[in-house]
């Protein structure tokens, strides 16, 4: 009420600077001139001259101003009109019986009138848009019904846009759905925190709807915002009002259903999780005629390890982080150095170094030969129901390549060798030896294949 009452008074108070300044000032100027021009005119002057006789007349012709200016005989105050936006709609229906769809949530509107009206208008802010659907059933047909605005100055004119609305009146129906969790903002958590468990209050939930709508539902979904300031650090957290959404099955929200309840509560659990792996050296490119990498510093250091933070599942597939130099024209001198940048394997989320310093030492290179048994090398990627049994009897024969203390130190159960069978069916074969190389001073040439036969299982 005080609000209004201000907003009046202000109102008031603007209506009298205004007539004070084109009716008031500009009349007794006026009758100011008319005196001087009469002061030879003893009745007139007489009555002119009287103290109170300018205010009394001022006053009179303000008021009879006024009058004909408030039933618009004289407008002195211009016709103006300005948009409001984004006005809220207010729907008249039986929601515990109904759906109601294609209802506009807003609205703008276009209020044309004096700019006195509109301005007390705009400081009133009552605008309310109704939709009145009291008088209407479910039907499969659409209703298109008019809008219709609350005035809050009625000597104001209004234009609704949309001025109508095509809806739907369906009957409301129920379904109970079970309810999972999505986490938000991953990103936004402590990097060396992980989530370890999540377990809502309740793990069913009611939602409410037409057939049609609910029939699109595929989950409904607590959504847990890891942005909260509260997960800071290891521990479990009781987290309160976690909105639910519906999604259909492309991922895409469902806004017109209703879920009761309309939020849950959920206990989290953050851990650390974290497990220390080397960094893994591999090349690209080739190295001058004749020369191999004889010594790899990470660091300084032959084995350099690091500290990586992640989920509990992700961290277990972790064996190494590696890193790829490019070796190509090198072994002209004794060494190379590279400052390189460390990666994050796929499931880390935090690593204790991003940086790393590589130092590649070279000399001549030597050649070593190795054979190896057939039942040493390794089938991969076989077909589902196949079975691969080697029919060769005679050593793989391996030429190793590198300086001359590495090979030296190579035993042949150090090599990892493997066929790739993927484009293979059941039959007779020769297939190509590969080696599994993570030895960046080593280099492979098998010089012969392997006879393998696969039959069904």
């Amino acid at each position: 009420m005080n609000k209004v009452l201000n907003i009046v008074i202000a109102f008031f108070k603007s209506i009298y600077k205004l007539l004070d300044k084109i009716i008031i000032t500009p009349i007794s100027r006026f009758i100011y001139n008319i005196n001087e021009k009469i002061k030879g005119k003893s009745y007139l002057n007489r009555l002119i001259n009287r103290p109170k006789f300018l205010v009394y007349a001022s006053l009179a012709l303000a008021i009879i101003m006024f009058f004909l200016i408030d039933s618009k005989v004289i407008n002195l105050v211009e016709n103006d009109a300005e948009v409001i936006t984004n006005i809220p709609v207010v729907v008249k229906y039986n929601d515990e019986a109904y759906v109601v769809e294609g209802a506009p949530k807003t609205v703008d509107m276009v209020l044309t009138g004096r700019k006195s009206d509109i301005y007390l208008a705009k400081q009133l802010g009552e605008h309310e848009v109704i939709l009145d659907l009291t008088d209407y059933q479910p039907s499969n047909m659409s209703h298109k019904v008019k809008l219709t605005y609350t005035k809050s100055i009625s000597s104001l004119s209004y234009k609704l846009n949309p001025t109508y609305a095509n809806i739907r009146i369906k009957d409301k129906i129920s379904s109970l759905s079970t309810v999972s969790y999505e986490l938000l903002n991953v990103k936004k958590l402590n990097s060396k925190l992980s989530v370890n468990s999540v377990e809502l209050s309740k793990s069913e939930v009611v939602v409410k709807g037409s057939e049609e709508r609910l029939n699109e539902i595929a989950s409904v979904k607590a959504l847990i915002d890891l942005s909260n300031s509260e997960l800071k650090e290891a521990g479990s957290y009781e987290l309160e009002n976690i909105p639910l959404v519906a999604y259909d099955s492309k991922g895409k929200i469902i806004d017109d259903v209703e879920i009761v309840p309309g939020s849950l509560n959920a206990t989290i659990k953050l851990d650390t999780y974290s497990v220390t792996v080397p960094v893994s050296v591999r090349t690209t490119g080739k190295l001058l005629t004749g020369k191999a990498i004889s010594k790899i510093l990470i660091n300084n250091s032959e084995s350099y390890s690091i500290e990586v933070y992640g989920d509990k599942d992700s961290l277990a597939n972790i064996k190494n982080v590696p890193v790829t130099v490019n070796v190509s024209g090198q072994g002209g001198n004794d060494s190379k150095s590279y400052t390189v940048s460390l990666s994050k394997p796929q499931g880390v989320k935090y690593m204790s170094a991003d940086m790393a310093t590589i130092t590649l030492s070279f000399d001549d290179e030597k050649q070593k030969t190795i054979e190896i048994k057939p039942d040493t090398v390794t089938p991969k990627n076989l077909g589902s129901g196949l079975v691969a049994n080697a029919t060769t009897n005679s050593n793989i024969v391996i030429q190793v390549k590198g300086v001359q203390s590495v090979i030296d130190n190579l035993k042949p159960e150090d090599i990892n060798a493997y066929i790739d069978l993927s484009k293979y069916s059941a039959g007779d074969y020769d297939v190509d030896v590969k080696i599994d190389n993570s030895d960046p001073r080593l280099s492979y040439v098998v010089s012969n294949t392997i006879g393998i036969k696969i039959s069904n299982g």
